[in-house]
């Protein structure tokens, strides 16, 4: 795996496609790119969800029926590079199903995509730890789709990206807690406590993706994105909790603890922790290298968390 360079210029009349790009990560790509005079489609299966880009200059929203391979070729026609930020962290079944049609499925078609229309470039947005052989659906998935990337990407050049837990102003990660933790407000049992994660600014992430689009340098290679310090989950959500206001003792669970928790919070809305989330926390997430971004977790959070 490679160290990603900061030092890139992007050729800024470029027509880029991306898909899921009306969420966290998403919104951020799109004000990088427009500023530098990019043109964007933004495929979207909920119009609803781009109501905050409508009104961005250069972007056009396009609303697919779904993401087969038929769709995926109308859509980005007369594109330069197409993006993949598509990605769930829980499905509504069990079994890793929905993992694979969102994560590889998908990544699948708009390869194959790009190819019948002769586009040569794509970015994917992984996650660390991914993994053909990783203990989780999720990151199993993951791993699929860049293995199908790697492994058919000749006649396009593909690079991938594998942040840790991405934080921001509108994360769900960071944010969750904030939420949670009003509602725990004495104690907050808190499953794989030791989980350890190198937090990574989404300006950071971003930045690197824009900045690789015209560097030959970074085809067929997959880069790890991992902010300067390391925490585990417990000092992640202590420190949300003391920026957020909220006075509560986490406890640590045990593993076993850990695993009923995952087992009972999978049926509750919205999926607050699925057995699926404790397989991966069993990998930490960290990058084997050290840091690739600089922007510290301290110097941003605050910023959004307070009284929240």
């Amino acid at each position: 795996m490679a160290q990603f360079r900061y030092n890139q210029s992007m050729n800024s009349t470029q027509t880029i496609s991306i898909l899921g790009g009306s969420g966290f990560v998403g919104t951020e790509l799109c004000a990088q790119l427009t500023q530098k005079g990019a043109s964007i489609k933004l495929l979207t299966r909920n119009v609803a969800a781009c109501a905050h880009l409508t009104s961005v200059q250069n972007i056009a929203i396009i609303c697919l029926q779904d993401y087969s391979l038929a769709s995926l070729t109308h859509a980005i026609q007369n594109s330069d590079v197409v993006i993949n930020l598509i990605g769930i962290l829980n499905e509504k079944g069990h079994d890793g199903r929905e993992f694979h049609d969102v994560h590889t499925g998908i990544t699948q078609n708009a390869l194959a995509a790009c190819q019948q229309l002769g586009i040569k470039r794509y970015l994917q947005l992984s996650a660390l730890n991914a993994d053909v052989n990783g203990p989780s659906h999720y990151l199993r998935s993951k791993g699929h789709a860049e293995q199908h990337l790697l492994s058919q990407c000749e006649d396009v050049a593909v690079t991938i990206f594998q942040p840790s837990v991405i934080f921001g102003e509108n994360d769900s990660f960071l944010n969750r807690f904030a939420q949670l933790l009003k509602f725990v407000p004495v104690l907050f049992p808190l499953a794989c406590a030791d989980a350890r994660f190198s937090p990574v600014y989404v300006g950071d992430v971003v930045k690197s993706m824009v900045d690789s689009i015209d560097d030959k340098t970074t085809h067929a290679q997959t880069y790890p994105l991992c902010g300067p310090n390391t925490y585990t989950l417990k000092e992640l959500v202590e420190y949300t909790a003391s920026v957020s206001g909220h006075r509560c003792k986490v406890i640590s669970l045990s593993p076993m603890l850990s695993k009923i928790q995952a087992q009972v919070f999978e049926y509750f809305p919205g999926k607050p922790l699925s057995v699926d989330n404790y397989n991966s926390l069993k990998v930490d997430s960290v990058c084997a290298n050290g840091s690739t971004c600089t922007t510290a977790l301290e110097d941003i959070a605050p910023n959004y968390l307070a009284n929240k």
